[in-house]
Order: C-alpha cells, then sequence, then structure tokens
C-alpha cells in the first residue's frame, strides 16, 4: 500500500504542478482553456485516490492526527506531496 501511496502522491503533486503552472497561465493569457480541461479530470482522481489512500495508511501506520492532517495539506501546497515522501516514505 505504501508503494501505490508513494506512485499516487508523484502522479498527483506532477499533475497538479502541470495544471498550476503550465495549463492555468495558458487558459489565461492565451483564453485557450483545453489543457485545464485535459489535465483538470486526471489531476482530480489522482487527488482522491491520495486522500483515499492517504486515509487507508492513517490507520495502517498508526499515524498520529498532526501527520494525517500534514499528509492531507501536502496535497494542496504545490510541492507538497514531494516533501511528504521525502519526509515519510524514503528510507
Amino acid at each position: 500500500m505504501k508503494k501505490t501511496f508513494r506512485i499516487i502522491s508523484v502522479l498527483e503533486g506532477v499533475s497538479y504542478l502541470l495544471l498550476l503552472f503550465i495549463a492555468t497561465p495558458i487558459k489565461y493569457l492565451t483564453g485557450v482553456d483545453s489543457y485545464v480541461k485535459l489535465l483538470g479530470m486526471p489531476h482530480g482522481l489522482l487527488f482522491i485516490a491520495y486522500v483515499i489512500l492517504a486515509i487507508v495508511l492513517k490507520y495502517q501506520l498508526e499515524w498520529k492526527s498532526k501527520t494525517f492532517v500534514t499528509v492531507l495539506v501536502a496535497s494542496i501546497i504545490p510541492f507538497g506531496t514531494f516533501y511528504i515522501d521525502k519526509k515519510h516514505f524514503r528510507n
């Protein structure tokens, strides 16, 4: 489960960065919103998977509430999922 979470975490982080720093500026600078539509759905699905897996891991790894909240908040901060991967999952 940890390996799956790490993969989803990285994919969610990359999709968020692409959406935030590439698709959104293109939308507002050129008016073309197709990149936001293209990246939005996969990012949303990865975000939901990230949260669900975080809930499962909270109980499997017996995370304290503070750790769990940190993991959840990291999903809405750019580069946050990479920080969580480094801090909690790399040995």
